[in-house]
């Protein structure tokens, strides 16, 4: 397949984003690995992804490396990655403040299985689109 960058154009020399979209996809296998854990343990999917490890240090190597993909379709997977991350974090934010009173307790834990399948989706489709080196569409 081939690659383009963010206009479209097509990139002759693929040979530059090969370490950078194998690196994608260690962070990919990251989320997994903590999304897995999530249904593994008695730990929820987005406690696993927003606390885990793995997760973390996938956090830590995207803002790490995401200079060097800038303007390549492997930018939209470094942005993936980061959303995901931080609207896990944000929505797991919001079941910790449901909490607080009895009466949101079960719309808590609407937010957290919700969340944590929303997750694995995202991990999953981005993984996938990574394999077959298609850009991730993102809202500008």
């Amino acid at each position: 397949m081939a690659d383009f960058d963010s206009n479209g154009a097509l990139i002759t020399d693929s040979s530059n984003l090969d370490g950078q979209r194998a690196w994608c996809h260690v962070m990919y296998g990251l989320h997994a690995l903590s999304a897995l854990s999530g249904i593994l343990t008695s730990a929820t999917i987005i406690g696993a992804f927003v606390f885990g490890w793995p997760s973390i240090i996938a956090v830590i190597i995207n803002y790490v490396t995401r200079d060097r993909v800038r303007g390549t379709w492997l930018e939209s997977h470094w942005r993936w990655q980061l959303r995901t991350f931080w609207y896990a974090a944000l929505w797991l934010l919001v079941a910790g403040i449901l909490t607080i009173t009895l009466i949101g307790i079960p719309f808590a834990w609407v937010v957290i299985l919700s969340t944590g399948f929303w997750v694995a989706y995202r991990v999953v489709r981005g993984w996938i689109a990574l394999s077959g080196r298609e850009p991730m569409a993102l809202p500008a």
